[in-house]
This record gives C-alpha cells, structure tokens and sequence, in this order.
C-alpha cells in the first residue's frame, strides 16, 4: 500500500473514532485498532492527535463548495467583504446553532490556548494557508480601487485580529447562559460586519455598498476552522 493510500485509511479511521466518541475520549491506540495497523506506523503519518484531527479539519474545509467558490473567486474588495461576512456568519452560527460538534471544537480550540497550544498552533497554520493569500490579495486590491485603506505592515495581523474578536464573541454565547449577551441586538452580523471591516482599512462609501449588495454565499464554515 501507498504512503499516500496509508495516510487516507488512517484519516478516514481517525474521522470514525472522532465522531463516535468526540475529541478527549479518542486515542492514538483507538484509532491505529481502527485502522487495522499499529500505533507506530499511524505515528510515522501523524506525530499527534492534535496533528491528526487538525488535518481532518483541514480537510472538512477544502471541501467545503462555499469556501471553495470564494477561494476561486478574483481578488477584490467585493471578496474581501465577503470572507468577513461569512467568518462572522459561522463563528455566530456556531454560537446559536444546535451543532454541538462545532461547539466542541470552538471549546477544544480555546482551551488548546490555556494548555500547550499545539492544536490551535497547527489550526491556524493551516487556515492561515487557506484562506490568508486569498484575503491579503483582496486587501490590496481593495487598498488599491481606493475602497481601502492600509493598516500596518502586515495585512496578515489584520485577519487574524477579525478571527480573534470573532473567536471570543463566540465563546462569550456559548455557555447555556451566555456570558454577555451584546444587548441581543437584532443586528448583532451587520455590526459585527462593520466593525471588522471598519478595523481592516474599508473605507464608509465601499462598506455601505459592499454589505448591503453582497454575494449569497456563506464561505466560511471552517474557518474554520475557522476555526473553529
């Protein structure tokens, strides 16, 4: 068998065991059993289970259709806007939604912060990869059409900054009795919108224009990985 083969058995044992008992009650041991090969042989392919379940992440978004439309998408303040908006729509989602593997992950992905880090380390490398060379082209050439102004010297900085104010709006909803409740603000997507958009260079004029004509698409079910 293949390496490559090798490596799409496992995953696709690894997505077993995961779904059937959730992130914490998987094992390496559990998952090379289900495999049908030994643990040390699953460790030449993934080092972790952090390693492991970051890829099938990985790979949950690269087949997202949405996601992938908006990837293939002309860089352009129009695509720009629209990653925001379907980063905000998901990290919502996810806070409001009955997906309580979503929830699981958002939690895992918080307290990965508090512990050693290495599952949000590989996450946001691999969304970084996705997702940032298509929102920095965007970027520039919002900066570019004159919709936009430039922040930094990093444009990278500034969709980590959204991700990151997303991530905590999120986790502040979470809990059966949210932690804060934003006022239950009917228009709490638009305004979150706003703000990121605001806080990435959109000029007033584009924004106004952008959010209130906008693609359908909702991309961002991962962020996934986005993130979640």
């Amino acid at each position: 068998m293949t390496s490559d083969l090798r490596r799409q058995l496992i995953l696709g044992a690894a997505k077993r065991c995961f779904a059937r008992n959730g992130f914490a009650g998987t094992t390496t041991k559990s998952v090379a059993a289900a495999a049908a090969i030994s643990e040390g042989l699953l460790f030449k392919h993934f080092p972790s289970k952090a390693v492991l379940y970051a890829e099938i992440l990985a790979e949950e978004c690269q087949a997202d259709p949405d996601l992938a439309h908006l990837l293939g998408q002309e860089p352009s303040t129009a695509t720009l806007v629209e990653l925001v908006k379907g980063m905000v729509r998901h990290f919502l989602g996810v806070a409001e939604g009955p997906d309580e593997e979503e929830a699981q992950r958002l939690r895992l992905m918080t307290t990965s912060h508090l512990d050693d880090g290495e599952f949000a380390r590989l996450l946001y490398a691999k969304v970084g990869d996705l997702i940032g060379p298509v929102f920095i082209a965007s970027l520039d050439r919002a900066v570019g059409a004159g919709d936009a102004s430039r922040i930094g010297s990093d444009p990278l900085n500034l969709f980590w900054f959204a991700h990151h104010t997303l991530l905590m709006a999120a986790l502040s909803r979470i809990p059966a009795v949210p932690c804060l409740s934003y006022g239950n603000a009917p228009d709490l997507e638009r305004q979150l919108c706003e703000f990121l958009l605001r806080g990435i260079g959109l000029h007033e004029a584009a924004l106004t224009s952008h959010l209130s004509s906008g693609r359908s698409s909702d991309p961002a079910r991962q962020t996934a990985a986005e993130g979640a």
